[in-house]
């Protein structure tokens, strides 16, 4: 009796096993579902669906590196090769030549802010360190009374028809200062001036200044002290700034 039943359940767990394969795999032969997609292939480089006319082509090498962002050939002007890894002599980026950038996919010539450096066609006009953020010019835009040199530096032109440039503020003088030591070593690199150890004026409004008369702050860049000075009092430096 015992015997009977266990030979009754498995009989029956076999008979499940079948209903249950069946559920799971259904066999097609729908072309599209199984891949095959291709109206043809070039030269039959691929395979043809054995329920219809549809084919699934091989790609070539050229095909997967350009699926994969591998397009650029990064040749001719402002090209000096391509950055990485190439896939069948094409590269997802290229490297350029001094004075362009790489951008919208292209090496071009570069106007405006780029990192530590302001550009004028290509050309650095202008620096800063990565604690600024402003510019300012190669040079100083000379040394005169406050009044005379403000204007000259306000007629200063980084690039063309950008903005002209402006005094810094006396907060931003102190940041000249304290950063004057990488700063000179930027100048210097790009055939600017260093930063002399002379008094610079800021576009800063003095303190208690005598009634009718302008005065304005400076810094000392030898040493970094503030002071003030009435516009036509002081012969200092100027130095022209350019703000991000």
């Amino acid at each position: 009796m015992t015997n009977t039943k266990l030979f009754l359940l498995i009989g029956t767990s076999l008979s499940l096993i079948p209903q249950t394969i069946n559920a799971q795999c259904v066999a097609t032969q729908d072309c599209a579902t199984l891949g095959y997609t291709e109206t043809s292939c070039s030269g039959g480089n691929g395979v043809k669906c054995p329920f219809g006319n549809k084919w699934a082509c091989f790609k070539s090498e050229s095909e997967v590196c350009q699926q994969y962002g591998f397009t650029f050939s990064c040749t001719g002007t402002g090209y000096s090769g391509g950055s990485g890894k190439d896939c069948n002599n094409k590269y997802a980026e290229c490297t350029c030549i001094n004075n362009y950038k790489w951008k919208d996919n292209k090496c071009i010539i570069w106007n405006g802010a780029y990192g530590n450096y302001y550009y004028c066609n290509g050309i650095i006009v202008a620096v800063k360190t990565d604690k600024m953020n402003f510019y300012i010019a190669l040079k100083d835009a000379g040394k005169d009374y406050f009044y005379d040199l403000s204007q000259a530096i306000s007629e200063y032109r980084f690039c063309n028809t950008i903005q002209g440039g402006r005094l810094p503020t006396i907060n931003q003088l102190q940041t000249i200062y304290q950063n004057k030591t990488e700063l000179n070593t930027l100048l210097s690199e790009n055939n600017g001036i260093q930063i002399y150890n002379d008094k610079y004026w800021s576009a800063t409004s003095g303190t208690n200044c005598t009634a009718g008369r302008s005065c304005y702050k400076f810094i000392n860049m030898e040493n970094g002290e503030v002071g003030q000075m009435y516009r036509l009092g002081g012969y200092y430096s100027g130095r022209a700034i350019l703000s991000q």
